[in-house]
């Protein structure tokens, strides 16, 4: 439950326990047919996010808008108040992010839409993307346990996407012809052939020059491309596409595939990029020209049926079997998972057509799932620690930014990371001193009641243990938060209270033996969730 939930909330071990942790499984795999009420309830009063895209950008004065109005200053009032209004969608965003990992009965979805919102990660922070993000995270969420062919193609039509990896502005270099050119040229040569033989023997030639294929076609002259001027190819998301999404680094694809992808994805752009953009594919962008692509031959005169095709090709290529494979034995199993588990992985992504679903069946069925060497291996992210207390102490979810403020100031501030690659996975590069302190007085914080939602007294526990003898409330602490399962070190800790490197940010420890049983239940709960084996799933 550790590994496919973002911990149990209190009570969950026991519902797993009589229903049969199979059939649990097989619940979660399954995500539709959950009631997911509470979350959706909750969710629902983040108006910014929920209202459909012509009333969010009525609501909110997006500055885009003010900006197209002409006249107004950067500095004015009018666009100071409307940044603000238009910062509240990202604001609820993370919010509701973390409502429904605490809340939602679908807990496998939420951890892989997590997963996925990683692996196709995207800046907030960059231009219009804030306002793009609600779409995209929807989408996520709706595919993030169907065909991974599926996803891949949501987020390649994503707007949030298209935009921070500048696809939407990428176009046809000035010596390319455009398709809208092709279908110019394509009506000029229907007046002398059939317009069915002008369609299908169309040849555009890597110079840019448009002919009929047919050479007993009567075709007008050879036509030349008009030279523009300004931004052309631009091979950001073409790149990571390939780096990132799909083959991995080491997927067999070259830097002239690089330039061939993102000339096949000239025109997959977004209508109304001030704001709140669509998708839509403009032909007076993309490249109409042949191209070669991992060494299938793509014919000129094509448009958006190009970038399909190539979402074909890659979504089913064995190195990204692979690569996703790999990818979610890391999350799931260990930092470094063994060989023949990411081999058979990866052997049922290949066999269902990529199944994101049956992976994670393979995955959550193998023996070193359940092995020994896995056990609390995986350190858990920053977003992982707050949402995992949260539930541990059966917490409401915050409504006033202090949540999404901890998982900032852990060190994960959410779709704040710069750079396409996403937050590490691995837990060397969430451990050092500080931050293990930071976590330690989060856990203090949230115990004692520093954090709106979360205290000993939403904990169910806390009724019966409140005036119990300092060894029941340890002993119970140990039993409920870790199965029994603690090391001597931190039933020392948890004993004594005196954390060796408990900071000025956690309340003062009182000493045991003066401590009264509340106070000593606060203090127990609160090392207890800063603890490394709370820190580890």
């Amino acid at each position: 439950m550790n590994r496919l939930t973002f911990g149990p909330r209190p009570g969950e071990y026991d519902r797993v326990r009589k229903i049969g942790l199979d059939q649990w499984v097989g619940e979660q795999l399954e995500p539709n047919a959950i009631p997911d009420d509470d979350a959706d309830r909750f969710v629902a009063h983040y108006t910014s996010i929920t209202e459909d895209e012509t009333s969010l950008a009525r609501a909110y004065g997006l500055p885009g808008d003010l900006r197209k109005q002409g006249g107004i200053a950067p500095d004015t009032a009018e666009l100071r108040v409307a940044n603000r209004a238009s910062n509240q969608i990202i604001a609820d965003l993370r919010e509701a992010k973390i409502a429904r990992a605490v809340l939602s009965e679908r807990q496998l979805r939420e951890v892989l839409t997590d997963f996925w919102e990683n692996h196709f990660s995207i800046f907030a922070d960059k231009g219009s993307d804030k306002y793009m993000l609600v779409e995209y995270d929807d989408s996520v969420r709706a595919h993030s346990l169907g065909k991974f062919r599926t996803l891949l193609g949501a987020v390649a039509h994503s707007p949030a996407m298209l935009y921070y990896l500048d696809n939407w502005t990428s176009r046809a270099d000035s010596d390319r012809v455009t398709l809208a050119e092709v279908d110019a040229y394509r009506k000029r040569a229907a007046s002398e052939v059939s317009y069915e033989k002008a369609r299908n023997e169309i040849f555009v030639d890597r110079a840019g020059r448009i002919t009929i294929g047919n050479p007993n076609a009567r075709a007008p002259a050879p036509y030349h491309p008009t030279i523009r001027h300004g931004k052309g190819l631009n091979e950001n998301y073409g790149r990571e596409l390939m780096e990132l999404h799909t083959l991995g680094v080491d997927g067999g694809y070259t830097q002239e595939d690089v330039i061939e992808g993102a000339r096949i994805l000239t025109g997959w752009t977004i209508r109304d990029p001030n704001h709140i953009g669509t998708f839509y594919f403009n032909p007076g962008m993309h490249d109409a020209g042949e191209k070669q692509f991992l060494g299938y031959a793509f014919p000129a005169g094509h448009g958006e049926d190009e970038g399909e095709r190539l979402l074909d090709i890659i979504a089913r290529r064995p190195s990204t079997a692979h690569f996703i494979a790999w990818k979610l034995c890391r999350r799931f199993v260990s930092d470094s998972p063994s060989t023949e588990l990411v081999e058979r992985a990866a052997e049922a992504f290949r066999r269902t057509d990529g199944d994101i679903a049956e992976v994670m069946r393979t995955i959550v069925g193998s023996p070193e799932f359940f092995g020994l060497s896995a056990y609390r291996t995986k350190v858990k992210s920053p977003f992982e620690v707050v949402v995992s207390t949260l539930r541990a102490l059966n917490a409401t979810p915050d409504t006033l930014q202090r949540d999404v403020q901890a998982v900032a100031r852990l060190g994960e501030p959410l779709w704040g990371h710069l750079a396409p690659d996403g937050y590490p996975e691995t837990g060397d590069a969430w451990l050092n001193a500080g931050a293990i302190l930071n976590r330690i007085n989060f856990g203090v914080q949230a115990a004692a009641g520093q954090i709106p939602g979360a205290s000993v007294k939403s904990w169910p526990p806390a009724a019966a243990l409140t005036n119990a003898p300092r060894s029941v409330q340890v002993d119970s602490v140990v039993s409920i938060l870790f199965g029994g399962d603690v090391s001597a070190q931190t039933r020392i800790i948890l004993n004594q209270g005196n954390n060796p490197i408990a900071g000025a940010g956690a309340p003062a420890p009182a000493a045991a033996s003066k401590a009264q049983p509340q106070n000593q239940l606060i203090q127990i709960l609160g090392l207890a969730l800063g603890a490394p084996e709370f820190q580890r799933r």
